[in-house]
């Protein structure tokens, strides 16, 4: 069953400009190796973790480095959690977490499905 939804969208260059103004932003917002990735990348990658928050109706135990999107062989995005943030995703009653990622033309989005048994 479906227990929420989220979308975020980032304009990419105002994402860009906002980084080189706080670079530590970067530490801030993802995990090491997510770092090291280009800013239209880690725009999306801010989306999704903003889409994630939206799913779950909030930022309540949840912290941006607990939260990193990596890919699979095949491209495909999903999350790996951890810390306080997987428990409070646990907690909800969430077993799956559905994501897609896009950037292109200067915006990147992402779009979350929670799937799980209601609490």
């Amino acid at each position: 069953m479906i227990i929420g939804t989220g979308i975020d969208l980032v304009d990419v260059p105002r994402f860009e400009r906002t980084v080189a103004r706080t670079p530590r932003l970067l530490q801030r917002l993802f995990t090491e190796r997510e770092q090291g990735m280009r800013l239209s990348s880690l725009a999306a990658r801010y989306a999704a973790k903003e889409a994630l928050i939206k799913t779950l109706g909030g930022s309540d135990g949840v912290h941006w480095t607990e939260i990193e999107i990596a890919s699979e062989a095949s491209g495909k995005p999903h999350f790996v959690l951890s810390g306080t943030t997987a428990a409070v995703v646990e907690q909800r009653g969430i077993t799956a977490l559905h994501l897609t990622l896009t950037h292109d033309a200067g915006l990147a989005a992402a779009f979350v499905v929670a799937e799980g048994e209601p609490l």
